[in-house]
């Protein structure tokens, strides 16, 4: 059997899923067989294994982080919001059904622990060590009897867990602490310490707080990590490219021709892999940014309608605030439009959908000769093909099948067969996620949405998407290599929680003993 660690959190997004990363790029550089783990997922961001599972995409950024191929294993259960009270339940791999909040919590949470123990079990039958990721915060003490990806998962794994703090927030030693003070004495009990993420200035100033926060809790802080300009990993949610930080804010680098090129995406309800226009914002002189306002499409050379989880309830949204009729305009004008998934079904003439909104018929935009009727049965695939005379790769989640009347073949078996999507004028469509992470295709597709668009932009000949990923990668395991004592980690993953570590009152009432 291996060693593992559980990285928990003060809060959602402490930066559990960096620092997951981070260690996992750290082991396996040197030497370590290691692989990522996280119990339940919510997000909808996702991706296929190749085995034909859907996961998080962050647990499939783990792994490729670890150098593993990512596996079903690796995040069992995968929560697809599509609402505030409802998920798309996703177990190992493959959706089995709606559920509400009440309904999963009520009991069916309980009784995917002992899956996930399996999972995990199988993991650690397999790799040096397993390296979990913890959801919102182990503190959740309303969820606490139910919990099986916090501190459910480290007791029934006997895990040491470090709990991650954003000191960039402010507040995060009385966050620590109240973590710590909230659980129950055999949870505080797996709890070995602290991990200060995005910290900026001079770490001596901090070191009176942390000195304190071990006197108070008897716990150490294992690492204060520097916030980072330009980190980004595959989000499980919130607005951002992750090559470029927050989009609005972004720094693009200078174009390789004469001019930028603008990109808007449209920031759809339920926007599921806004990843696929990272590989955009990775290129020289492309500007993204996410737009909810029709004037905002004005300026754009290329727009692109991102996949969704409520496909019909995106294109109400789109008919709402005008953006439906500044799309009809672009697209009579000449001007560029992109489609991926939800976007591709939103840009055809009609959809038939009794599974996702059971709304029926409804009228699409009508800018693609295309078709969709929902199925139940979820398309999983990771089909590769050609597309404007360039390899291309991605991945396929969606209920959707597209009945294709006309229009040109986008993406095709290199031969002229059409294997997905269709382009009619200056609108193109596809189903295929990361498609634009195929550097010569995205090249390729750029330089023909400059021409359309009479910008004098070049792409960049040497852009290699899948290098700036690695680099990236790189740079997370430096930040633990360089900003964390890794010797006491190791420790940790090998031998387990320090015995002997003081409970914190007053503790959870109630809590499971």
């Amino acid at each position: 059997m291996s060693g593992g660690l559980l990285v928990a959190g003060t809060t959602s997004d402490a930066g559990k899923s960096v620092v997951t990363a981070g260690i996992c790029r750290w082991l396996v550089r040197r030497g370590v067989k290691v692989a990522p783990f996280k119990a339940q997922n919510m997000s909808l961001n996702s991706f296929v294994t190749r085995e034909g599972a859907e996961i998080g995409r962050a647990q499939a950024m783990q792994a490729q982080a670890a150098r593993v191929e990512p596996t079903a294993l690796m995040n069992p259960v995968l929560l697809k919001p599509g609402g505030d009270r409802s998920s798309q339940v996703v177990l190992m791999g493959r959706a089995v059904g709606e559920m509400s909040a009440r309904g999963y919590h009520g009991g069916r949470q309980e009784q995917l622990l002992s899956t996930v123990v399996d999972c995990l079990e199988q993991l650690r039958g397999t790799y040096d060590a397993v390296i979990c990721e913890g959801a919102g915060s182990p503190a959740e003490i309303n969820l606490r009897r139910t919990d099986i990806v916090n501190m459910g998962i480290a007791r029934a794994a006997r895990f040491p867990v470090v709990v991650v703090g954003d000191i960039d927030r402010g507040g995060v030693f009385a966050s620590f602490f109240g973590t710590t003070a909230l659980l129950s004495a055999e949870d505080q009990s797996l709890v070995a310490g602290y991990l200060v993420n995005k910290f900026r200035g001079d770490v001596s100033l901090l070191e009176p707080g942390l000195d304190m926060l071990l006197g108070l809790t008897g716990r150490p802080t294992y690492g204060v990590l520097p916030f980072a300009h330009g980190l980004g990993i595959d989000e499980e949610d919130g607005l951002r490219v992750s090559l470029r930080g927050a989009v609005r804010e972004s720094v693009v680098a200078p174009p390789h021709g004469e001019d930028v090129l603008r990109v808007a995406v449209c920031a759809v309800p339920l926007m599921s892999n806004f990843t696929d226009v990272d590989a955009l914002a990775a290129e020289p002189g492309v500007v993204v940014r996410f737009v909810d306002r029709a004037e905002e499409l004005t300026d754009a050379d290329l727009v692109v309608v991102p996949g969704t989880r409520g496909t019909v309830k995106a294109l109400a949204w789109l008919r709402e605030r005008g953006l439906a009729d500044a799309l009809l305009r672009r697209a009579a004008e000449g001007r560029p439009v992109l489609g991926i998934c939800g976007g591709y079904q939103i840009l055809g003439e009609h959809i038939e959908d009794e599974v996702e909104s059971r709304a029926g018929r409804v009228d699409g935009l009508g800018l693609l000769p295309v078709r969709v009727r929902f199925d139940r049965e979820k398309t999983l695939a990771r089909p590769v093909g050609e597309a404007l005379g360039a390899p291309v790769e991605g991945y396929e989640i969606h209920h959707g099948v597209a009945d294709v009347r006309g229009g040109e073949p986008f993406l095709t078996d290199g031969q002229g067969g059409r294997l997905d999507g269709c382009r009619s004028g200056s609108v193109w469509g596809t189903h295929w996620h990361g498609s634009l992470e195929s550097d010569a295709f995205r090249r390729r597709f750029l330089a023909e949405i400059a021409r359309a668009a009479g910008r004098r932009f070049v792409p960049a000949p040497d852009t290699c998407f899948a290098q700036l990923r690695e680099e990236q990668l790189d740079r997370l395991g430096d930040l633990i290599e360089e900003h964390a004592d890794t010797d006491a980690l190791w420790r940790l993953i090998e031998s387990g929680a320090p015995a002997g570590l003081p409970f914190i009152a007053p503790g959870a009432p109630g809590a499971p003993a």
